[in-house]
């Protein structure tokens, strides 16, 4: 039978943060390599994801078609089958689809996020896909898996812990950071624009040591996390190959930014990229 596949996105986790945290659980999978993302938010990195497309090594002098070529093969062995490259999607163009209709696979989905919530269109190809009650509860998408005998299961987990507000579960909410205009960004998505104009905010931008302490927060998140994967090493069976990445990184202040989504910034698409097969 062919491996179950796991693919869990640490959700806005910078490579450099990763580093720091030294998770040395994760280290297990294989090298950590620092890779790019082909998108700076949460959906449309996803959407890359489900295609296939993970993040890339923006090597040189070599044709887009090639690297993607290279890339596609490595399906056969997170599959453990053979025979797999980019035009196995056609004309779907949709991992979970061609999992589940050509090979055989139960396709779930656990997020965190709310931009991935099941009733928008990344929930396509997928037997069950589920927003969970909690933005930063990895723990608890452990407790929801299960693995079939009799067919290989994928399974896409969005974690949040390394979201911001870079939360652990048994943080209470009136402790974690409060930075105006990124709480409830659906709710007061309008609320700055007055008669087509973008009026500026009057508070001050984040100061030094917010930020620094920020970017803590998001390291002991990925610290808390290591020991979490531990546990999912010892849930999963054997033949079971699992990735480990991050949809895009997030910015703590570099030359004046805060966040990810739209910015251009080395710091938002440079991503932590890990993989391997348990033994």
């Amino acid at each position: 039978m062919a491996n179950n596949y796991i693919l869990v996105i640490f959700d806005s986790c910078r490579y450099d943060t990763f580093i720091r945290a030294n998770p040395r659980t994760i280290r297990k999978l294989g090298r950590v390599e620092k890779r790019w993302t082909y998108a700076s938010w949460t959906a449309p990195s996803h959407y890359n994801f489900l295609m296939g497309l993970m993040p890339h090594k923006s090597p040189t002098h070599v044709y887009a078609s090639e690297y993607y070529k290279k890339e596609f093969f490595k399906f056969n062995e997170r599959l453990g089958t053979d025979g797999i490259e980019f035009k196995s999607l056609v004309p779907k163009l949709y991992l979970p689809s061609f999992l589940k209709e050509k090979m055989g696979y139960r396709t779930h989905a656990m997020v965190s996020l709310p931009v991935l919530n099941p009733r928008t269109v990344i929930n396509q190809g997928f037997d069950s896909f589920k927003l969970m009650e909690k933005h930063n509860d990895m723990r608890a998408m452990l407790r929801e898996m299960k693995f079939d005998d009799e067919k290989p299961n994928f399974y896409l987990l969005n974690v949040g812990e390394t979201h911001y507000p870079y939360a652990l579960p048994d943080e209470p909410p009136d402790q974690w950071p409060r930075i105006s205009g990124v709480h409830g960004v659906f709710k007061h998505l309008d609320d700055h624009i007055v008669g087509g104009k973008l009026v500026r905010r009057k508070e001050k931008f984040f100061d030094d040591a917010k930020l620094r302490k920020l970017k803590r927060r998001q390291i002991q998140a990925v610290r808390y996390l290591d020991g979490v994967v531990e546990e999912l090493f010892d849930l999963v069976p054997k033949n079971t190959y699992i990735t480990i990445t991050s949809d895009h990184g997030e910015l703590f202040g570099e030359d004046g930014y805060f966040g990810h989504g739209p910015i251009m910034h080395q710091k938002v698409f440079e991503v932590p990229f890990v993989e391997g097969k348990l033994r």
